[in-house]
């Protein structure tokens, strides 16, 4: 039964793009766009980035509402500087093959029709963790940075195999005997091989993505692999939409630069 909706999922996804009616979001104009049933944004700057370029800004997980209020700090201070914010709806893929095939038509698309930069800086969110990393695994050329705000690194945490085995056309079974194929954990090689530099902010009280399993893991790992990677420590805060995540200026700074920031600071840092 998994296979067969797996299946079916694949022959009826759509390539087709549409543009759909603007609006507007964090004082920006909003473009609406569908490729094939997954609906997706571009947020585009008033200005321009001076040197006229047009780097962008994808985020994750573009479900429901979000990003919602409590992203609108950080991506306005970015569209302030020129860039251009963009995000599609794959639901809840958990970074499956078909979120991670919906992901490339998007990037290719908005690539294409905006004229953005190839490479992209990812901000993940919580489960849009599992969706940025397991693409970024398979394009690791097209990524320039990747920011990580609480976000999942390992389906074991969450949502855990048996709900996100559906979501993989298989059994909880099935995918944990090929989970090296599609864990984030697993699967940094690329990004290190590429040179791509990674920012993390977590709460150490975060029970619902818990630092140790996540981030942390990946922290050690991708140093272990050679990769550039820093991990900004928020201590006694859990997974919650508060300023200590959503409003810190080191996470703007590092997707403005694609890279490191100024080492110094008064936080904790790991």
């Amino acid at each position: 039964m998994y296979r067969l909706a797996y299946a079916l999922a694949v022959i009826c996804t759509l390539v087709a793009v549409h543009a759909g009616p603007a609006g507007e979001q964090y004082g920006a104009k909003r473009a609406q766009i569908e490729i094939g049933k997954h609906k997706g944004f571009v947020l585009q700057p008033a200005k321009p980035a001076g040197d006229g370029s047009r780097p962008w800004v994808w985020y994750a997980p573009t479900i429901g509402a979000y990003p919602n209020q409590s992203n609108e700090w950080i991506l306005k201070k970015l569209l302030d500087r020129g860039y251009y914010v963009c995000g599609v709806n794959v639901g809840e893929s958990y970074g499956s093959p078909l979120g991670r095939k919906a992901f490339s038509e998007f990037h290719q698309h908005v690539v294409r029709e905006y004229k953005l930069e190839t490479k992209t800086r990812l901000l993940a969110q919580s489960r849009g963790g599992l969706m940025m990393y397991n693409w970024a695994a398979e394009n690791p050329h097209k990524v320039r940075c990747i920011v990580g705000i609480y976000p999942v690194c390992d389906l074991r945490s969450y949502p855990g195999l048996n709900k996100a085995a559906g979501a993989f056309g298989m059994t909880p079974a099935e995918l944990e005997k090929q989970l090296t194929q599609h864990n984030p954990i697993d699967r940094l090689e690329p990004l290190a091989k590429a040179g791509v530099p990674i920012l993390h902010i977590h709460g150490d009280a975060d029970t619902v993505v818990p630092l140790e399993k996540n981030s942390q893991i990946v922290l050690n790992r991708y140093g272990a692999l050679g990769g550039k990677m820093k991990l900004i420590v928020v201590a006694g805060k859990g997974h919650a939409e508060i300023p200590e995540y959503f409003q810190e200026p080191r996470v703007v700074q590092f997707l403005s630069d694609g890279g490191f920031l100024d080492e110094s600071s008064k936080k904790k840092d790991k």
